[in-house]
């Protein structure tokens, strides 16, 4: 797959999953089809200042400047030809984070939205990578013990929105479109700093939406 980002959103709030075993399968199934469909990304033109700002999607994203937050979850590192083959960790990482109530878990969480940040990049996408996947939370939260905690720190991203429906169907096509994006010459430079991606509800996997911010330069 492409790479990575990183953003998420405020609003307290108790998370109550619903999520069948069934449904996690799915969700890995999901993120290990992104992964094996897009391994390669770049970022987004910026609108002309006087001009309406767009809906991002995943063929025509947006700039966004969000500020730094933290973000505390379980984490892997590895790389996008592990995650092509058939030993990819972070499906793994997505079973166990509903298999095993991580969500539950995790202190102080900011809102209901599941965060997938990847960072510490060896280098670009070829490279390896930490990939942390968990939940935003407040400032300065303390990771409980197996987990790790990470600052996605403030900065210029491109921000992807995906369609909304089966996760099988829209994220697959969404990275592709990213994938398509990031490899015209016009596009912004990646920064391979930090990405991330904001789920906001995963309680029906026909109707998923995320959100993919890559930082760019």
């Amino acid at each position: 797959m492409s790479d990575r980002l990183r953003h998420v959103v405020h609003s307290p709030m108790t998370m109550k999953l619903k999520l069948r075993s069934t449904s996690a399968s799915l969700v890995a199934s999901v993120l290990f089809l992104v992964f094996v469909t897009s391994l390669s990304a770049q970022n987004a033109p910026k609108p002309a200042p006087n001009a309406p700002k767009p809906a991002p999607s995943a063929s025509k994203p947006t700039m966004a400047d969000p500020a730094s937050f933290d973000v505390i979850g379980i984490s892997v590192r590895t790389n996008n030809t592990t995650e092509a083959g058939g030993d990819g960790q972070i499906p793994q990482l997505w079973q166990r984070l509903f298999m095993e109530g991580i969500l539950t878990a995790i202190p102080d969480r900011a809102d209901d939205a599941i965060v997938a940040v990847y960072t510490n990049y060896a280098g670009d996408q070829n490279g390896d990578y930490t990939y942390i996947l968990g939940s935003k939370v407040k400032t300065g939260t303390k990771a409980p013990e197996g987990m790790t905690a990470v600052t996605v720190p403030a900065g210029k991203y491109a921000e992807f929105v995906t369609d909304k429906g089966p996760g099988a169907e829209i994220v697959p096509k969404a990275w592709t479109e990213i994938a398509g994006y990031f490899q015209a010459p016009a596009s912004p430079k990646r920064t391979f700093k930090t990405d991330f991606e904001r789920y906001d509800d995963m309680s029906d996997p026909n109707a998923m939406q995320g959100h993919i911010f890559i930082g760019v330069k």
